[in-house]
């Protein structure tokens, strides 16, 4: 089978890559042909033969002065153009959407449906029924849904993208442009991470339908059974829908209790300025799963809604609970007083709480640890299974 993965990212750059990249990789392995497509990046891991990209677009600068012209972010031409190139020689017989919009823009989608293609797409996150991809803005509290069904003035009035009224205008452009010509209706079959997603995406009319929920793969891991060493534990970005400004606050007032963060991000400043947190930097693989292993638990503060966040996958599958907030679907993955704790999302005062009391009772953390030994994540082999079928129906 020839399948062409599409995502704005090319490299390692976070959840979705690292999903698409590893996906990719495996896919090959069993024997088919694999291409990629996005932009154009001196730290690309991956590509096509024919060395098409489109230009390198970054939405989240302060300054849009490197765009010539705003409507490139809602239609670019030069994506379809380039991806054009790859369609005719690959010839692929499915095409995977991840991350498109934006940078790559839905334009691509009419190409690949003017080459008959079909079209599996992973809902990464909301962006297809919310502006700014988060249900949320700097101004809400809780989950803001505010643009259903297509009152994408609310994102302009509130500067729900970037906190920026130039972005948001562009995204509720794009938003009401592409509802307009139901352009969401040329995607086959859309795979959501997880129940909340389906639910969520399910609300965009053109997607409704068309949706099956298939939790993310984690790779095949057996804890080492190394010596717990009490510590708290945060991996991941260090950005605000994180929690990190909260998470750091928590840490604070609790001096007493050492804190280990692994990760990187804009607030890297913030999360160095606390004396009992120990910054050890981006890791992955073997390193970080030592330190997974060896924390008493991790906390997954996100004030944003998670989708399927592999840190409490990860976790699990080496036997540390998490303390995690209620929003997305972080409440589908943790038993709650069982395999861990949930706390209000962006509440101060009870991710403290939970923190010192998870702290404190060590033979709780050590019990919901064993309840973690059960849990059972697909492997990249059990879901590329269950993902080549729902090619295979596509494509008939």
């Amino acid at each position: 089978m020839k399948i062409l993965l599409v995502n704005k990212y090319l490299y390692r750059k976070g959840g979705a890559e690292t999903y698409f990249i590893k996906l990719g990789e495996y896919l090959k392995s069993l024997g088919n042909e694999v291409e990629y497509f996005g932009m154009a990046d001196e730290r690309n891991c991956v590509g096509n033969r024919v060395e098409a990209y489109t230009e390198n677009i970054d939405f989240h600068k302060k300054s849009l002065k490197h765009i010539t012209y705003p409507f490139k972010i809602i239609y670019s031409v030069n994506a379809r153009k380039q991806i054009r190139k790859v369609l005719s020689d690959f010839k692929p017989d499915v095409v995977h959407l991840n991350n498109f919009n934006y940078q790559l823009t839905p334009s691509i989608i009419y190409e690949i449906k003017k080459h008959n293609i079909p079209i599996v797409y992973t809902a990464h996150d909301v962006q297809l029924v919310c502006p700014n991809h988060k249900l949320k803005n700097d101004y809400t509290d809780g989950l803001c849904r505010k643009c259903d069904g297509g009152k994408y003035f609310e994102c302009v009035k509130n500067n729900c993208v970037h906190s920026s009224k130039i972005r948001s205008i562009l995204g509720a452009v794009e938003a009401w442009y592409y509802k307009l010509r139901h352009t969401y209706k040329m995607i086959d079959l859309t795979v959501c991470p997880s129940e909340f997603m389906e639910k969520e995406i399910s609300r965009n009319d053109d997607i409704n339908g068309r949706t099956v929920t298939m939790y993310n793969f984690i790779d095949e891991i057996k804890p080492l059974g190394a010596e717990c060493e009490n510590y708290v534990l945060y991996f991941g970005r260090y950005s605000e829908e994180k929690g990190i400004s909260n998470l750091v606050k928590a840490a604070k007032k609790l001096s007493n209790i050492p804190f280990v963060f692994a990760g990187k991000g804009e607030l890297e400043n913030e999360v160095n300025s606390a004396d009992n947190i120990k910054n050890v930097g981006f890791k992955t693989g073997d390193e970080l799963r030592n330190i997974i292993e060896k924390a008493l638990f991790t906390v997954l503060p996100a004030e944003w809604s998670e989708n399927c966040p592999f840190s409490v996958m990860e976790s699990q599958s080496l036997m540390t609970p998490v303390l995690g907030a209620k929003i997305g679907g972080i409440l589908e993955l943790i038993d709650d007083g069982k395999t861990g704790i949930l706390f209000e999302s962006g509440n101060l005062k009870e991710l403290t709480e939970k923190i010192e009391y998870l702290y404190n009772n060590k033979e709780l953390c050590r019990r919901m640890s064993e309840n973690c030994r059960g849990i059972k994540y697909d492997t990249i082999k059990e879901y590329s299974e269950k993902l080549i079928k729902l090619y295979k129906e596509v494509i008939k």
